[in-house]
């Protein structure tokens, strides 16, 4: 799909959304801009990167993005660090820190004049976090942005991640609870979505019914949707056995959809545990898709009754603010970033349990004008709060703020800004 310019969004944002950025652009006109993660494909970073990079470069920046390329070794260390940042106890041994730093000392050889010259640079997640210290000849700022729930890191992964990122010039969380003491500004930007892409557009329903039948997923009955990666944070587990108790009383389909991404390993050996657990229940769908069935995603989101994303920990949900653009109510689970876009009987419910999400999904169920009421709602908070234009304004804001130099956390006048 062809990158969108601005323009494109003035019917959904407002003209008044698009000039606010065009004016923050003024200030960084030329700017280098270069952002660095671990994949393209797959996870809500990769999405973002998608349209923020080229509408970057709409405004007048020059703006690129880089990723980090790395064997099965590299990507099973950097999902350590992911769990650990999520909770989990998990122990770095030297021969893991070893792989991690060689396979970014390879890649920084590759990036290192683009990554020196860059006015500014965000390094997005752990996996890229020790390029600062390899680049002590870089001429502009630096910004680590975590996506993770990082609100109770394992100690190890922390206190060694800390000692790549603690030098940064900034830092960007994604809510309050997440961030750690770290000796330079912190900034709280929660993630957005496109309401553009092929994830979001408006389909015909005919489109819609068609897709649904190529999977053979009955229609005339309630579909409740997961669409995650298989993971284990995602809590795929937990939705079955919610679906199961959900159905001893009434009747329903499940979509499990989803797939992998090339920085996440542990990916095929969740999906087997999930097809082992759904092997016997006709009304359970699990879909692997490929990383770029969006259209796919779009379709089932907006054919289901209900979205489900009950995840156990969770940086932010993309998924969750997809589905409430849709009009869909969803369950969640009470953790992380879907905190900020879930409230109860307003835009969805949070549970704790199966058995929570059963009780809320047979709730919603038999209340059909509450769903509809809901679904208002959650379409128009997410109008309201979590579309891309927001999120460029504060990623624009941001970088202005480095180009006058942050100090002690306060702005102070330098050469550029004069």
């Amino acid at each position: 799909m062809k990158p969108r310019t601005l323009e494109a969004y003035k019917n959904i944002a407002g003209e008044i959304a698009i000039s606010q950025l065009k004016q923050l652009a003024e200030n960084l006109k030329g700017a280098r801009v270069v952002h660095v993660n671990s994949t393209r494909e797959g996870g809500g970073v990769a999405e973002i990167l998608n349209w923020m990079v080229p509408l970057m470069y709409d405004l007048g920046l020059d703006a690129s993005w880089e990723v980090v390329a790395g064997n099965k070794k590299f990507f099973e260390v950097t999902k350590t660090f992911h769990n650990g940042l999520q909770g989990n106890p998990v122990r770095l041994t030297p021969e893991m820190i070893k792989s991690y730093e060689q396979t970014l000392r390879s890649n920084f050889k590759r990036l290192k004049p683009t990554l020196e010259s860059a006015d500014f640079v965000f390094i997005h997640d752990p996996q890229p976090a020790a390029f600062l210290e390899m680049c002590p000849a870089r001429k502009g700022k630096w910004v680590w942005r975590c996506h993770i729930d990082s609100s109770n890191p394992s100690r190890d992964v922390w206190k060694y991640l800390r000692s790549k990122v603690e030098n940064y010039d900034a830092s960007i969380f994604s809510m309050p609870t997440f961030a750690q003491p770290l000796p330079h500004p912190q900034f709280l930007i929660a993630p957005s979505i496109d309401p553009l892409s092929e994830k979001n557009c408006e389909l015909p329903d005919t489109e819609i019914r068609s897709l649904l039948k190529s999977f053979n997923i009955p229609d005339g009955v309630p579909i409740l949707t997961q669409v995650s990666r298989f993971d284990r944070f995602k809590d795929p587990l937990g939705v079955i056995e919610a679906f199961n108790e959900l159905t001893k009383s009434i009747p329903a389909e499940l979509v499990l959809a989803g797939g992998g991404a090339t920085d996440d390993p542990e990916g095929r050996v969740v999906l087997e545990e999930v097809k082992k657990a759904a092997a016997d229940n006709p009304h359970i769908h699990v879909l692997m898709l490929p990383s770029d069935a969006h259209k796919i995603i779009n379709a089932l989101q907006r054919v289901s009754t209900l979205v489900i994303q009950k995840s156990i920990q969770e940086g932010f949900g993309l998924t969750v603010t997809e589905a409430l653009l849709k009009e869909k109510p969803v369950i969640g689970g009470n953790v992380g970033g879907i905190k900020l876009q879930l409230h109860n009987y307003y835009t969805g419910f949070l549970v704790e349990t199966p058995e929570g999400a059963a009780l809320r999904i047979r709730e919603l169920l038999h209340d059909r004008n509450k769903i509809k009421r809901m679904g208002k709602t959650a379409r128009q908070f997410v109008i309201d709060n979590f579309l891309l234009t927001r999120h460029l304004r504060e990623y624009l804001t941001l970088l202005v703020g480095l180009r006058c130099e942050i100090t002690n956390y306060v702005l102070t006048e330098s050469k550029d800004c004069k």
